[in-house]
């Protein structure tokens, strides 16, 4: 018995002694109507359980396989805010160490349940190097900063501007 079956039993005993409820006259017959379609109800709720108290119980027997679909509209948004957030954390790590205006652009597969990252992209042209930091190698110190938030190849990132 799948659940959702098993759901649709429970619904539909409930209608059932919901019509029959309205049909039958007040009085000590209705009463003893009402309580054993109580009862019917309690059963058709617990019928499952002796299947689940199995000792080879897995959680197939609740869900079927087929009826789980993952959302890929989930996963595309789930992934994109990802990316942004990286981003701007890798943008935000390298302004705290002296090189503000810098920016990054992931490209990645964000399609997929577990997103693969291809190539990271620098853009220098706005680059704005605070006194103190003036004299370090500044494709260097990007590379350390993108390498310690994502695993890359230092192939993979391209430098522009």
């Amino acid at each position: 018995m799948t659940v959702s079956s098993w759901i649709l039993s429970i619904a539909g005993i409930c209608i059932l002694s919901v019509l029959i409820d309205l049909f039958l006259p007040d009085g000590n017959s209705s009463s003893h109507i009402k309580t054993l379609f109580n009862f019917v109800i309690i059963l058709v709720i617990i019928a499952p359980l002796p299947n689940l108290l199995k000792k080879d119980f897995s959680a197939s027997i609740i869900f079927n396989k087929d009826e789980i679909v993952i959302q890929e509209d989930y996963i595309y948004q789930l992934n994109r805010d990802k990316l942004t957030m990286l981003e701007k954390s890798i943008e935000n790590k390298l302004s705290e160490d002296g090189l503000s205006n810098i920016d990054i652009s992931i490209s990645a597969d964000i399609f997929t349940l577990q997103m693969t990252i291809d190539a990271v992209y620098v853009d220098l042209s706005n680059l704005v190097i605070q006194e103190n930091s003036s004299h370090i190698n500044i494709e260097n110190e990007v590379i350390e900063v993108i390498v310690s938030f994502i695993d890359i190849k230092k192939e993979n990132i391209n430098f522009s501007g």
